[in-house]
């Protein structure tokens, strides 16, 4: 199972730009190695990751093969009132892992 690390302030002012940062251990296999007998080795690939505030979507991103090994994802969004950030990785071969982080605003 992938585990994931968030970076979520835990305070902000109201209308405060806040930086997220996400990071998620996963192999990221881009299916165009082949191993030692000469086999493709099958893709596994985190395809999106979709992060809601109070289940309204502020940022998504699509992944493609040329991503790296555990995908460190950073991105800025503004406090507009307390709640929780939702985060959702989803990929090949039914991969998914929901976390979730939470703010007060002031």
């Amino acid at each position: 199972m992938a585990g994931a690390l968030i970076n979520v302030p835990e305070r902000a002012k109201r209308g405060e730009i806040i930086e997220i940062k996400t990071l998620i251990s996963h192999p990221m296999e881009t299916g165009y190695r082949r191993s030692q007998t000469g086999a493709r080795v099958s893709r596994d690939i985190i395809r999106l990751f979709v992060c809601t505030y109070n289940g309204t979507e502020v940022f998504r991103a699509e992944l493609h093969p040329a991503i790296a090994a555990n995908p460190f994802i950073v991105f800025s969004t503004i406090a507009t009132e307390s709640g929780t950030l939702a985060f959702q990785w989803t990929g090949d071969n039914g991969f998914s892992v929901t976390e979730s982080a939470s703010i007060a605003v002031d």
